[in-house]
């Protein structure tokens, strides 16, 4: 079965870094009380930040931020329907707002209530179509929902090897120790290249051949077929620039890992400029952002945690030219938040750098 922590721990620390990171223009600005109570929650020191919010909402019990963090706050004292109370009326009273709406559905996942969960974020998703966090957690709900129903297959049919399958592939997605155990069994394609090493030599001894038609040299009709042998010679030649191809090829794939290795050790050692430099000039950022913006969000929620550990497991690539494109499993790990989801990474070479064009959540 998936897990539900993760998912909330994501969502919820997502919508505290939109909350602190950057506010919507809707939004007033936070008064002293409120700028403390999202510094002490960032500490991690919930009851006084708790203490904090209810100071400020006294003053404007109306204010949506408040009222957001209010919310933010019970769900980690797992006052899970006190939560769900601050949410749904934020929902009645800002509609448009998206995030209330993501939330509602992590706390109704915590519930084990996935169809109010759904419908949470078909509401988030309608009144922000670019939410991309919605998006992923609607994926995860319906992965939760899937998961249930082959089980429920499985206990009506225990012989049925299709639904078990399928299990087992939602497992190795959700489950990082399946995960991380599923990459070595693509390691066998590793040893194609040695393969195609071993087979290179077999040209040599068809090169000795010649030996035996030096021994007719007394006869001028059989001495141009020693002309063939440069021909063979000439055959084993070709072999040499496909190795040549086949090494450039595997040195720009080492390249490419290289590059998304240090792009996620540069964001584990909360190196802001290292990470960013990792990003093409014409990297396309989110919709309806400018990179100048998207950058500064980026900033703030790598400076934000206390620690941060991202692993980047490569699962796919393929490199065409001065284009890559990378599949990756990524294992994020901080004081707030744990995930692990699946990218796209888009690479183009710029110079002899491999730098991220385009960056997008899902294989």
């Amino acid at each position: 079965m998936l897990h539900r922590t993760p998912m909330l721990s994501r969502l919820a620390a997502a919508l505290a870094a939109a909350l602190i990171g950057a506010a919507s223009p809707a939004w007033a600005a936070p008064a002293d009380d409120l700028r403390d109570a999202q510094k002490l929650y960032g500490q991690g020191k919930v009851q006084p930040a708790m203490d904090k919010v209810d100071q400020f909402l006294k003053a404007q019990p109306r204010d949506p931020q408040g009222r957001f963090l209010k919310g933010l706050l019970l769900t980690e004292q797992h006052r899970t329907d006190d939560a769900i109370k601050v949410f749904t009326g934020l929902t009645e009273d800002y509609p448009e707002l998206p995030e209330p709406y993501n939330n509602l559905a992590v706390l109704y996942a915590s519930q084990g209530n996935y169809d109010k969960a759904k419908s949470a974020l078909e509401l988030a998703i309608h009144t922000h179509p670019s939410y991309a966090t919605a998006h992923e957690n609607l994926g995860d709900i319906y992965a939760q929902l899937a998961s249930r129903a082959y089980d429920r297959a499985l206990q009506l049919d225990k012989t049925n090897t299709t639904a078990q399958v399928k299990l087992a592939m939602l497992k190795d997605i959700f489950n990082p120790k399946v995960a991380s155990a599923t990459p070595p069994r693509s390691t066998p394609a590793k040893t194609e290249p040695t393969v195609v090493a071993k087979a290179e030599p077999k040209p040599a001894p068809k090169a000795e051949p010649p030996k035996p038609v030096e021994t007719p040299k007394t006869e001028p009709a059989k001495a141009e077929p020693a002309k063939t042998a440069p021909a063979v010679v000439a055959t084993a030649q070709p072999t040499a620039p496909a190795t040549s191809s086949s090494a450039s090829d595997s040195d720009a794939k080492a390249q490419v890992a290289s590059a998304v290795e240090g792009w996620a050790r540069a964001w584990s050692n909360k190196d802001v400029k290292g990470y960013l430099s990792y990003y093409a000039p014409d990297f396309e950022v989110p919709k309806g952002e400018t990179r100048s913006g998207w950058e500064k969000q980026r900033s703030e929620r790598i400076t934000r945690p206390k620690s941060i550990s991202v692993d980047a497991k490569v699962l796919h690539e393929t490199v065409n030219g001065n284009e890559a494109t990378v599949t990756i499993r990524q294992a994020y790990r901080s004081d707030t938040l744990k995930s692990n989801v699946t990218k796209t990474l888009k690479l183009v070479k710029n110079g002899d750098r491999w730098q991220i064009k385009q960056e997008r959540s899902g294989g």
